[in-house]
């Protein structure tokens, strides 16, 4: 079977990673990591760091759009993986080339945060929706829900709070992320200086990237498995992401902190009607229940607020918020998925 794949983002690569283990007789065209076959665009072409920086790439996506639908022509099934802002408009130029051409959209857009009128187009141009959140039906009431795959890539989970002083902190996976968050993280550093201060870096970034963004980090040990430190640490300072959903479900407390360009924060602000930003208190709160951790987003980001929102922090009953979330997703769904695309007709 050919499969016309697009997955720009690092997590859609690995998700796809997972799916090719299970998909026998597969080829891959379109977008996706060169450790996977040869693809027509890599993702690091569209690389980009927010809203604003997307307009840099809206040429060369116009191109790709149009070679994607020109490659679909040998391809039996079509998968997009996240990214809305490219694949709902390569979903319709596809729909409108091939009608009868399935296409499978795997993690869909985040329409309970912004632009609703989304889930209309996902549901006109694509014949299968794959929900990685359990309340997503609301919103895309078609869709099938896989599990999510985080719970699958976590390997290994705390079985009870760690007590040590081992504190992670973690910047962001985006330049600018980095840029503006790491002075804060800093400041919370010196105030837990007699902490062990472990700072995460993503794999990605070379020697010569980690000098530019992150500065002086001689206060820190250096990590770059997310993971594997949040498993060893008792706490953890983190940017908005799913990082902090990756942490909340292994089980560490953690604070969410968030610093982003301020006029994309104020466009956010008036798109976003959620009370919260961190995936595992948006689940929490579409339950209706009380938030898991706390939250500190740009100018109410005050660390002496802050280190008296860690001392005083319950984390007990953090924990049992992190067994209960557990409970709320499942596994398998990368397995899954790749069933559906092996079966779907």
């Amino acid at each position: 079977m050919k499969l016309l794949v697009c997955a720009m983002e690092p997590s859609a690569n690995l998700h796809l990673t997972a799916m090719a283990k299970e998909l026998k007789d597969t080829s891959f065209i379109g977008i996706f990591d060169e450790s996977l076959g040869a693809p027509l665009y890599s993702p690091n072409e569209f690389s980009v760091l927010g809203l604003i920086d997307v307009l840099w790439v809206i040429r060369k996506a116009k191109r790709a759009i149009k070679d994607l639908v020109q490659a679909a022509a040998d391809a039996d099934k079509v998968l997009l993986i996240d990214s809305p802002a490219f694949n709902i408009p390569l979903a319709k130029a596809l729909k409108q080339a091939y009608p009868q051409k399935e296409i499978i959209y795997y993690i869909l857009p985040k329409v309970w945060a912004w632009k609703r009128k989304r889930a209309k187009k996902v549901l006109a141009y694509t014949d299968k929706q794959l929900s990685i959140f359990p309340f997503e039906d609301q919103f895309y009431p078609t869709a099938t829900y896989v599990g999510n795959p985080l719970m699958d890539e976590i390997k290994e989970y705390k079985q009870s709070l760690s007590a040590n002083d081992t504190i992670a902190y973690l910047a962001g996976s985006r330049k600018g992320e980095v840029r503006r968050l790491m002075p804060e993280l800093k400041k919370i550093q010196a105030r837990l200086s007699d902490k062990r201060s472990v700072l995460v870096i993503p794999p990605r970034f070379s020697q010569s990237e980690i000098e530019e963004l992150y500065g002086d980090i001689s206060m820190f040990e250096v990590s770059r498995d997310t993971h594997k430190t949040a498993l060893e640490a008792s706490f953890a300072f983190a940017f908005s992401g799913t990082a902090t959903l990756e942490i909340a479900l292994i089980g560490t407390p953690l604070i969410l902190l968030a610093k982003v360009n301020g006029f994309e924060f104020k466009i956010m602000r008036k798109l976003v009607k959620l009370p919260f930003i961190g995936l595992a208190n948006i689940m929490f709160d579409f339950k209706g229940l009380e938030a898991m951790h706390p939250e500190f987003l740009q100018d109410d980001i005050n660390i002496d607020t802050i280190i008296e929102t860690y001392e005083k922090m319950d984390r007990e009953k953090f924990f049992a918020k992190s067994l209960e979330l557990r409970t709320m997703l499942q596994k398998n769904a990368n397995k899954k998925v790749a069933e559906i695309i092996a079966t779907s007709l």
